[in-house]
């Protein structure tokens, strides 16, 4: 079972440069996936073996802290931090980033604006079916797409837990140097067909709430029942566990 007491989460964003290099798998973890990880076990396995997890939510930060879990992170990290960093850095050495997941469109949408911000940087992307589960030959036409390009920098964007559970099973056949990271809606904010939460939103912790007031009906239960969820869960392990 997942529990946050004993979990190993990165720092936080100030220390994403001390990340080594090579072949890395880096997922994130905030109250939603947490609640998602309790129940189911895969997901749970794949978040404990990834080689980073970072801490996307400050719900996750403080709960670790009043936890007085074995990592307490020092500050929120979240999945479109973890981007702008990677972005950056392959921006000033040059070389080849994968986008895997998300629909034509939005993977169009994106190259536009990799071109223009990321100009040293070549956009290579694949758009997989849009289905729950993938069969055998659309995964390994994915990881095929992914092998041919060689890339310097993986991103996945198919939803959690989806995304980090088909990377988990396919982690040794993907033959890639470089680091991966599950981000999910940040092809959606980066594309700009779904618009992230502004920065006084972001700086105060609220970001969830943004979300919650611009798409009440698609995020009501995963915030409002999720996050009640959520600090039940973290009161178990705090009295019981």
């Amino acid at each position: 079972m997942l529990r946050l007491k004993t979990l190993n989460i990165f720092e936080g964003k100030e220390t994403l440069s001390v990340l080594p290099s090579g072949k890395l798998l880096i997922n994130t973890i905030n109250a939603h996936s947490y609640n998602t990880a309790r129940k189911d076990a895969l997901f749970a396995e794949a978040l404990l073996k990834g080689d980073v997890l970072i801490p996307d939510g400050a719900s996750i930060v403080k709960a670790c802290r009043w936890l007085k879990a074995k990592s307490r992170p020092r500050e929120r990290c979240a999945g479109y931090d973890l981007f702008d960093f990677e972005m950056n850095r392959l921006e000033e050495r040059g070389g080849t980033c994968f986008f895997l997941g998300s629909s034509p469109a939005v993977l169009e949408l994106i190259r536009r604006r990799a071109a223009v911000e990321y100009p040293h940087v070549r956009v290579r992307t694949y758009s997989p079916p849009y289905k729950s589960e993938f069969s055998e030959e659309e995964s390994r036409a994915m990881i095929e797409a992914v092998n041919r390009s060689d890339p310097d920098l993986l991103w996945i964007g198919m939803t959690a837990p989806k995304q980090e559970k088909w990377v988990y099973a396919h982690w040794d056949e993907l033959e890639i140097h470089c680091h991966c990271g599950t981000i999910g809606a940040v092809f959606d904010f980066y594309a700009g067909t779904v618009k992230r939460a502004p920065r006084w939103w972001q700086r105060h912790s609220l970001e969830w709430l943004y979300r919650l007031w611009k798409e009440p009906r698609r995020m009501w239960r995963r915030y409002i029942i999720g996050n009640t969820l959520f600090v039940w869960y973290v009161l178990r392990e705090k009295y019981f566990q």
